[in-house]
């Protein structure tokens, strides 16, 4: 029988450090010359293992994203954009190909309702030895109202969210298509940091490999429910269609009408 939850070690997590809330914690990040157990490196991209692996039965690696402790993926240039997913969806499906895991997980936490500690940019990259992850994901959470579509890559807004409200895919079925796939993320991430209908701090950003398509779901984080805590029953919006209208208007329409 397959496992259907993960064991957390409440001794390793215990000394994690914790700089999102407490400002007076020194970031590990920024001491990069005193990292360890590092796997890859391109430039201020780094790639290595968790110091505190707190998941039993796991491989858990961190991406820092940049040397830039106090940027954030929605300020970042073009260049380092594409470089940075471009590196980190080569080291993600490097893992998965491995087959040395049930599945592996890609994913992001940014802000203090993220469930994340660290505040420098970071993502995380963890290969499960004993859970598929797909098996509690449907094709349906990554349907919806379209918003955009540029070389193949589709950005829009799911009309049955996985947890509930707000939540952000864009979808990608090649590699040449990263270009375009990282701008939507960073287009969802701005809109809900910067111009949401409801004010928000933080995001998280979850990476799905079906067949030869990758999702991003990008999802803004407030308290959550508790009709989803309790009883995993998700609920819809009714103002959708005119969240789709304002991110199109705000970062589409201005970009069209000078072409």
């Amino acid at each position: 029988m397959k496992d259907t939850h993960l064991l957390f070690n409440t001794s390793i997590g215990v000394q994690k450090p914790e700089s999102i809330r407490n400002k007076n914690t020194s970031c590990p990040f920024c001491a990069r010359e005193a990292l360890t157990d590092i796997i890859a490196i391109e430039d201020s991209i780094i790639l290595l293992k968790n110091k505190y692996p707190v998941l039993e039965n796991a491989y858990q690696t961190v991406l820092i994203e940049t040397d830039d402790c106090s940027s954030e993926l929605s300020m970042y240039a073009k260049e380092h954009l594409v470089k940075l997913f471009t590196f980190a969806i080569k080291h993600w499906l490097e893992m998965e190909k491995s087959g040395r895991f049930e599945s592996v997980l890609f994913f992001k936490n940014h802000g203090p309702l993220s469930g994340g500690t660290i505040a420098h940019p970071h993502m995380q990259i963890i290969g499960l030895k004993s859970i598929d992850y797909m098996e509690k994901v449907t094709a349906a959470v990554f349907e919806g109202n379209e918003i955009h579509q540029e070389n193949g890559v589709v950005f829009s807004l799911s009309t049955e969210p996985k947890v509930g409200f707000y939540e952000f895919n864009v979808k990608m079925t090649d590699l040449n298509q990263i270009e375009s796939f990282a701008k939507y993320i960073q287009v969802a991430a701005h809109y809900i940091l910067n111009d949401f209908i409801f004010r928000a701090n933080s995001y998280n950003i979850f990476f799905y490999h079906v067949d030869d398509v990758i999702f991003a779901k990008i999802v803004p984080r407030f308290v959550t429910t508790p009709l989803y805590i309790g009883y995993s029953i998700p609920q819809v919006p009714t103002n959708l269609e005119q969240v789709r209208e304002d991110i199109t208007r705000r970062y589409f329409v201005k970009i069209t009408s000078t072409l």
